[in-house]
Formats: structure tokens, C-alpha cells, sequence
């Protein structure tokens, strides 16, 4: 039985973009550009729509079938019922490709019709240093673009050379809104373009101090990569021959810090949430959601799951995931606003259990460099301090280890990593025989594990183990 499509209303020719967004991957074509194609059916918001643009060599193949179809696209939701829901969305009214037009991208950061840029660039992409919290200067592309504003590589550039522009232009102000699963995403954001800018430009830089503001927002939606035996399944599904679609969960969420210098969006009467303070919904999205699906994700790779549902319904996952919220992670996560955490933590168990979503444990375990520092070490240090329960989250890095170093399951089936923020430093530590030293890596230095005995212990205990028996069988022990 095939899946009607739901499509929007408005005429897209009467849509102007006041949205610039970097990075249309697949959760933002799923969250913001659902929330968007939706607010559009309101005439007196359709100066809002977006206009995408895609910055690496990697976007040339979203970049064409997206352009092929005029930016349009369908989006299913699959239900925790089993029932789908599938959208024709038609908010992405613009797309470029700077690898084919990088003027393009810069005139349209300048233009003063768009008043927000939004980003999803991925945790890595905002070239923080996980030791210091700075901005990492020497990198290649950053001093490519330092020295070279007019022809610019990275985000950093294109974004200070379209607003030296704006700014020449008198253009007006302009938002930047994170919306990548950061803690303090727009503090984090700030941080990298005005330090950015502050190297590069004096003058601009004390324009974007009066002229930009970075709300905070935090985001969820799970949304699995689209392969191409997806692509023929939704398009089979749902009696469509389109060449970008996208799946996702059915829950949605977005909480925005109002903080924008030059207008927004309505996003409030489709769903989203404003609030002066984001702070407790990325804690606990961010402790409980994210931190979960870390913690799910090596173990259970390397117990021979490939898929999220799969692993969730063996009951020992699911077990070790439900103790880790409730007994290491709830101590540490005040409630915001009028959420019910029981509620919550139990919705997450379905979420990550939803097997019309089916999502990809590779996803989860695709750049833990960048996850573990957001994700796990700001309650580990907690943990640490309060003499807390150590054994999970032990047992998590050393999963991490195992999986860095051996590259190879319970079952003996060997895999590739994706981990393109590893430095030189990191790969030599994860190649030494001596575990200890892996907790030295970069996504640990917030806080110095091996000053912690009780952690060491228990996590040469897990290695040992591990390295012995297998991922599951030390799970086995832990439950």
C-alpha cells in the first residue's frame, strides 16, 4: 500500500528567501525545512523562505538531484505505529553549490533580504580545539582564507567576505543561528566567526559586534543517512521518482533562544519553541538523547548490530541504555519548563526503537571524536567528582578503544572508522599497547581520566575484558 503524499499550498514563484542556510544535509532538510515548508502556508510569512548553500566537493551529488527537482523533495515520517506520513516539501526555494559559484554564495550572505543565516555543519565543522576551546588558526584552509578573502575554502570565509560586503553595502543586520547538536551551539558559533573575523578584519569585526547576534537552539530529530536502496524503497513506497528524499523519526524538536537582531520567522505556530534560555532542554537532550545513543552505539557495533532498532530490542541494550539514563544521567538533568522526564527517557527507548526508522549504528559511531567532549565528558566529570557509579561509561570508552584500534567485531567481521577530526597525536595514542594512554585522546582532555583511579581501574578491567571475550559478554557481566 503506497503512501499518499501530503503537499504544501503556497505558490513557491510568490516565496522570497530571507533564509540563507549552510549545509543542506539530511536533518535539516527533515527539521528546519519541515518547520518552514509548513510556516510558508501562511501568507504573511512567506518572506521566509530558503535559499541552501553547499559548500564541499561531497555536495555534488545532493546539489544535482535536488537541483534536478527545483529544490523539491519528499520527506516521510515514520511513525512509532508503523504508519508513515510523507511531505512534498517545498520551503528550499534557491540552492548553490559553491564549488560551482562560490559568488554566488557571498552575494547572497550580502544581500539584505536575508536576515538569517542558519548552519548545520556538524560538530567538528566549527574548528574549536577540545583542549584549549579555541579557535584553531593554523589550519590550512583557515589561513588560506586569512590571507585570501576573496577567493575563500571554509565557512569562516565565505561568511566574513559576504558580511565585509553587507556591511559595505549597508545591508543591514543579520542572525546567525546554529542549529547543530552543540551544547551552547550559538555560543560555540560566535566563538569560531568572530575569532575568525577578528583575525582577518579589525573593522569588520567591530561591525559584526553590533550587527550579529548567535541565539543558542537546540534540535532533534533522528534522521538516517539515505542510501540508495533507501531511495528506491521511499520512492517505491510512496509512488515517487525522486532522486534526494529523506526519512526520519516522527517526534520533532526545536527550542530557539529569541534573539534575533533583524526579524524572524513565526516558527512558534508550526511547533518550534522560544525561550530566553535553552540551557535545560540541551542538557537534557544532549545527557539523555545524545549521550544514549553514544553509549549504544560502539558496543553494540561491535556485538555484530548495524541498525539502532535491532540493537534496542535485544533487551540487554536496551537494559544498559535505561540504567545509564536513569541512574548515571538523571541525577545530572534538572527538568526544563513542564517536560516529564519519566516520560521523556520513555519516549527516547521507543524513538531509538522505531524500526520504520531503522537508523544506521555506523551513523552513531561516525565522528566520536567530536561527540564524546559534547556528549559524555561534561557528566562524566560530574560523575567523577560525586564518586558516582563509573562501570557504563568505563565500559563505553572502553568500547571506543576497541573499536578504534581493532577494527573488528565479536564476530570477527572487520570495518572501516569514519573519524575525520583524529590529529596525529590522537591515532598514536589509540595505537599504543598501553590502554592507558588512549585516555589521553583529544575528545577526553576537558577532564584527565587517568587521574582517577576508580575510572582506570574499572576501564582496564573493561579492555581486559573485552579484548577477551567480546563487547557482549562483558555487557553480559555489567547487567
Amino acid at each position: 500500500m503506497k503512501t499518499p503524499i501530503v503537499s504544501y499550498s503556497y505558490n513557491r514563484a510568490q516565496v522570497k528567501p530571507g533564509i540563507l542556510h549552510i549545509g543542506v544535509g539530511n536533518f535539516h532538510r527533515a527539521h528546519e525545512e519541515f518547520y518552514t515548508n509548513r510556516l510558508l502556508e501562511a501568507a504573511d510569512q512567506q518572506q521566509w523562505g530558503i535559499c541552501g548553500a553547499m559548500l564541499l566537493p561531497g555536495d555534488e551529488r545532493l546539489y544535482k538531484a535536488l537541483k534536478a527537482q527545483n529544490g523539491e523533495y519528499t520527506l516521510t515520517v515514520c511513525g512509532r505505529d508503523g504508519k508513515d506520513e510523507a511531505y512534498r516539501i517545498g520551503s528550499l526555494v534557491e540552492l548553490i553549490w559553491a564549488i560551482e559559484n562560490p559568488e554566488a554564495v557571498i552575494r547572497k550572505i550580502a544581500d539584505k533580504d536575508i536576515r538569517i543565516i542558519t548552519l548545520t555543519i556538524t560538530e567538528g565543522g566549527y574548528n574549536i580545539a577540545k583542549a584549549t576551546g579555541e579557535f584553531i588558526l593554523d589550519n590550512a584552509d583557515v589561513q588560506h582564507d586569512l590571507q585570501h578573502p576573496a577567493s575563500p575554502k571554509t565557512v569562516f570565509g565565505y561568511v566574513a567576505e559576504g558580511l565585509r560586503r553587507r556591511k559595505a553595502a549597508n545591508a543591514g543586520p543579520i542572525t546567525l543561528l546554529s542549529c547543530d547538536n552543540l551544547q551552547h551551539n550559538g555560543r560555540t558559533a560566535c566563538k569560531a566567526f568572530t575569532s575568525f573575523i577578528e583575525a582577518q578584519d579589525k573593522e569588520l569585526a567591530a561591525w559584526v559586534a553590533t550587527n550579529i547576534t548567535f541565539p543558542n537552539s537546540m534540535v532533534d530529530r533522528i534522521t538516517p543517512a539515505t542510501r540508495p536502496d533507501d531511495i528506491a524503497r521511499l520512492n517505491e513506497k510512496n509512488g515517487t521518482s525522486d532522486q534526494a528524499p529523506v526519512y526520519c523519526e516522527d517526534f520533532i524538536q526545536w527550542v530557539i533562544e529569541d534573539n534575533f537582531i533583524a526579524g524572524r520567522p513565526a516558527w512558534e505556530t508550526v511547533g518550534a519553541e522560544f525561550t530566553q534560555d535553552v540551557t535545560a532542554y540541551e542538557n537534557m537532550k544532549l545527557s539523555l538523547l545524545n549521550a544514549s545513543h553514544t553509549l549504544l552505539s560502539y558496543p553494540s557495533f561491535l556485538s555484530g548490530y548495524r541498525k539502532v532498532d535491532d540493537a534496542m530490542h535485544d533487551e540487554r541494550i536496551a537494559r544498559f541504555v535505561r540504567t545509564f539514563m536513569d541512574v548515571d544521567i538523571t541525577p545530572y538533568v534538572p527538568a526544563p519548563g513542564k517536560t516529564d522526564l519519566e516520560a521523556y527517557k520513555q519516549t527516547l527507548i521507543e524513538r531509538f526503537g522505531n524500526r520504520t526508522v531503522s537508523d544506521q549504528i555506523a551513523r552513531l559511531c561516525f565522528d566520536g571524536i567530536s561527540k564524546f567532549p559534547v556528549y559524555v565528558m561534561p557528566n562524566l566529570i560530574k560523575m567523577i567528582r560525586d564518586h558516582a557509579d563509573l562501570t557504563r561509561v568505563a565500559y563505553l570508552i572502553a568500547a571506543y578503544r576497541h573499536y578504534l584500534k581493532y577494527k573488528t567485531d565479536d564476530n570477527g567481521i572487520g570495518f572501516d572508522i569514519a573519524e575525520p577530526w583524529l590529529t596525529e597525536a590522537d591515532t598514536a595514542l589509540i595505537g599504543s599497547d598501553n590502554p592507558v594512554d588512549f585516555l589521553a585522546l583529544s575528545a577526553f582532555q576537558s577532564t584527565d581520566l587517568k587521574a582517577s583511579e576508580a575510572f582506570t581501574t574499572l576501564y582496564l578491567k573493561m579492555v581486559d575484558s573485552i579484548k577477551k571475550q567480546g563487547a557482549m559478554k562483558t555487557l553480559e557481566e555489567i547487567l
